[in-house]
């Protein structure tokens, strides 16, 4: 007989994004609930996943403090129901304030607690529950940090990508054109709407290229419609759930340096010019974009200087292309063994010991 698990997500796609392909490597043997709020909602496929409204609000307003509070007791009430009407024996959490009532709930009723850590920086709610959690999963063993006493606890498992991801990696094809894919990850990136469509279609002019850009809804027209007057082949998109199968038309992408959209990259072996978002929480982006780039398979470029380098940047990729394609074997040789097979053991193993 399966065994039930809840998974507990929410926010943005960087959170909820790993807990649906969490969802994926447990749903064969565990009857599977996740627990999200409405602002995470919009990440996660409906007609897929089983999925209940935790609604969890923020607690960064200190005018709403007293009254979030008061929510928050509410909804550990809510969790507790939730529990154990669907007789929850294990619960995993992606981090995120989101998470807040159904650990602590959890912690009630004595249940397992595993954590999901995607970034290279430790999230202060994974942090805060480390002590009472069983394990961590993380994808490497030098988080920052990380409490070295707890250092026992991490799980080291390859960076969590769709099962699809590694099908279509097989189907990749070049491209007659270099393919430059822009995204700027679930909380987008007003700076890739400002002039880098002007940087692109200079160096269209000395390089043969195509692009792939995603933009905001109402952007979409006006951007295709630059790109179409000055002859330079493009796709324009917003928010697509099946990224991956866009992905898998580059031959370079500028991104934000979220751990999912990364960890998409790497396996796709696509080379990446990172700009980590400088208001991330802990700015652990630069560290989750570091992390390739000490593998050498990506470049980082801060997004203060970005404007004015990244002309330059690609000019450089564009006319030798032997650093580009030495980034590109490094993604290949670090990804190697990496598999949803030997992902989806390493998660059974650990989560089945006594």
């Amino acid at each position: 007989m399966k065994k039930n698990f809840l998974i507990t997500t929410g926010g943005s796609g960087g959170h909820v994004i790993p807990a649906s392909i969490f969802y994926d490597h447990l749903i064969k043997v565990a009857n599977l609930t996740v627990s999200i709020d409405y602002r995470g909602l919009k990440y996660l496929d409906k007609n897929k996943y089983n999925f209940k409204i935790i609604d969890t609000p923020k607690l960064n307003n200190f005018y709403f403090l007293p009254i979030n509070l008061v929510k928050i007791l509410f909804l550990i009430f809510k969790s507790l129901s939730l529990l154990k009407k669907e007789k929850i024996e294990k619960i995993f959490s992606t981090g995120g304030y989101m998470s807040l009532p159904l650990i602590l709930a959890a912690r009630l009723l004595r249940l397992e607690i595993y954590l999901i850590e995607p970034n290279q920086t430790i999230g202060r709610t994974n942090k805060y529950f480390l002590s009472t959690c069983k394990k961590i999963f993380c994808y490497t063993k030098k988080i920052n940090r990380f409490p070295g006493k707890f250092q026992n606890k991490i799980v080291e498992i390859k960076p969590l990508v769709k099962e699809n991801i590694y099908k279509i990696k097989e189907l990749r094809k070049e491209n007659e054109k270099f393919t430059i894919l822009i995204i700027g990850g679930s909380q987008g990136a007003n700076i890739f709407d400002k002039n880098l469509k002007n940087v692109l279609v200079n160096i269209s002019k000395k390089h043969s290229i195509r692009i792939i850009h995603q933009t905001k809804e109402d952007n979409i027209s006006t951007l295709h419609n630059f790109y179409l007057s000055n002859n330079l082949e493009n796709n324009i998109f917003s928010f697509d759930r099946n990224l991956s199968t866009i992905m898998m038309q580059a031959d370079l992408c500028i991104t934000r340096a979220g751990a999912s959209s990364l960890a998409e990259l790497s396996v796709l072996s696509i080379p990446f010019i990172a700009v980590p978002l400088p208001s991330a929480r802990d700015d652990h982006q630069s560290a989750n974009a570091n992390f390739y780039k000490d593998k050498d398979c990506c470049w980082i470029l801060e997004q203060s200087a970005f404007e004015e380098k990244i002309e330059e940047f690609l000019e450089n990729i564009l006319k030798d292309k032997r650093d580009y394609l030495k980034k590109k074997e490094s993604l290949k040789k670090l990804n190697y063994d990496n598999s949803w097979i030997n992902v989806n053991q390493k998660i059974l193993i650990n989560i089945n010991e006594n």
